[in-house]
């Protein structure tokens, strides 16, 4: 068996530019815009959408389903953070596992992302759609009709809404990152207060009551709610595709990593809390814009409600556009390498931002926004997110090994203890997935290690050069160490 093709850190960082100015991108991003744009890409549909879902399967337990989930998360964002701080490079994930483990991992991994943001993206418009209506009724009593804010697996015949939101975080992201990290900060702030201003709310109707049984379906829905939960803390590796265009990534990557992972837990738990002490989880359960419904029921007008839909527009447009900035960032890391077609790594010196790829990009995910029902896919999504946590966790180990000399601006905590407890995390939250979902995930990593074998190995430009070795070893001793 031939030995992987592995990148080395510092030739990942030489190549890219990230400790100068990478490829044509700006450092703009300090570490206040880096936690905005964290929680901008975490903070959305998950809670305001998909809270329902979970106390449909965990009661009021599912309190402990989003800490579960949170603990999962927490023990990756501690690896993602060290590589972070270690390799600043737009790639994320990707280029964690070029440099640990190889470029047929690498790839399988930007395969996986296309699931965990292409996926995310869609889903996460469908919702925003939801909350638009919610807030059309609540300021005039009209809502668009079903034919026009759903696709036709949902009843209607497009989701009209869901291309515009996609379209807006396109159009933005092409102007600049700048502007993007403006916006993102101020969609940050407004779902936050929003937010708050639920629990406050939830809190004040607060019965005791309302939280009993605490668990009706025992281990198993806790479980079950961990699985649905997970999706609601889909976003914060994207933090780390900002690593050529951070001011100081070593320093501030790290720490808005766990900043944001910190905030969103308590923030998740005191919003489920909140909205199932208010009204009761069987209210909750399976019910669309439920934060709006709860503040409905309590105040017994639809004002609050409304207040509640449009904190949700705001927050679910940010996530559309933060998840966009890091699917656009991890494609141009990968056409960088060769893996995929040129054009995505190719930036415009007007905007300094990657127009192609974003605009291909947008209309990629558009379309299963405006037609798909997307139900059947979330599992999918999901596996293939924690199967890339995985793999970075294990890369933190295989560079521990491999790079025991590499800068490291923050190190993982009880090493190897804490990976090795992410992975295992990791491999039951995806076991919570089920059969069927193993069985999809298996094709579709079939298919990429299809596309890997048919245009990425074959166009590789680490394998392309005279002699990759000498190379790899002439630009790694030339690779500037510090920021």
């Amino acid at each position: 068996m031939p030995a992987p093709r592995i990148k080395p850190p510092a030739l990942l960082v030489a190549e890219s530019g990230a400790d100068r100015e990478g490829h044509g991108l700006k450092r703009t991003m300090g570490l206040f815009q880096l936690i905005c744009f964290g929680v901008g890409a975490i903070v959305g549909t998950g809670i305001f959408v998909g809270l329902s879902d979970s106390v449909a399967k965990a009661g009021p337990a599912v309190v402990v389903s989003f800490v579960l989930a949170a603990i999962t998360c927490v023990f990756t964002a501690f690896s993602f953070a060290e590589l972070g701080g270690a390799i600043p490079v737009s790639g994320s994930s990707y280029s964690f596992a070029y440099a640990g483990l190889g470029e047929s991992t690498a790839f399988l991994v930007g395969w996986c992302l296309l699931l965990e943001y292409g996926i995310s993206i869609s889903a996460v418009a469908v919702g925003w759609s939801q909350y638009v209506n919610e807030l059309l009724h609540s300021l005039t009593g009209w809502q668009l009709p079903t034919a026009l804010s759903a696709g036709p697996g949902d009843g209607g015949v497009v989701n009209l809404p869901a291309v515009i939101v996609i379209a807006m975080g396109c159009a933005l992201l092409v102007r600049g990152v700048r502007e993007s990290a403006g916006a993102t900060a101020a969609m940050a702030a407004v779902k936050l207060a929003i937010l708050v201003a639920f629990c406050a709310i939830g809190f004040y109707a607060f019965k005791d009551g309302n939280l009993t049984p605490f668990a009706p379906a025992g281990l198993g829905g806790i479980g079950a709610g961990t699985t649905a939960a997970f999706f609601s803390y889909i976003g914060f590796d994207a933090i780390t595709t900002a690593g050529e265009e951070a001011k100081n990534p070593r320093r501030d990557i790290p720490l808005a990593i766990l900043v944001c992972m910190g905030v969103v837990t308590l923030l998740y738990c005191a919003v489920a809390l909140a909205a199932i002490g208010a009204i009761g989880g069987g209210q909750v359960a399976g019910r669309p814009a439920a934060l709006s419904y709860v503040v409905n029921e309590v105040t017994g007008s639809t004002i609050g409600g409304g207040v509640i839909a449009f904190g949700a527009v705001v927050a679910i447009a940010s996530v559309v556009l933060a998840v966009m900035y890091g699917q656009t960032r991890i494609l141009m890391s990968m056409s960088r390498d060769g893996l995929i077609p040129r054009v995505f790594e190719k930036v415009s010196p007007k905007t300094a931002t990657p127009v192609a790829g974003t605009l291909i990009v947008a209309v990629v995910f558009a379309l299963p926004a405006a037609f798909a029902s997307l139900d059947a896919v979330m599992n999918l999504c999901t596996i293939g997110t924690l199967a890339i946590m995985a793999v970075v966790n294990i890369a933190v180990i295989a560079l521990r090994r491999r790079e025991p000399g590499l800068a490291r601006s923050f190190r993982v905590p009880l090493y190897p203890v804490v990976p090795l407890l992410g992975v295992g995390f990791c491999l039951y939250l995806m076991y919570e997935t089920g059969w069927t979902t193993w069985i999809q995930f298996a094709v579709f990593l079939a298919v990429g290690l299809g596309v890997y074998a048919g245009y990425g190995r074959r166009n590789s430009r680490l394998a392309a050069a005279t002699d990759g070795a000498e190379v790899t070893a002439d630009a790694a001793e030339r690779a500037p160490q510090g920021v």
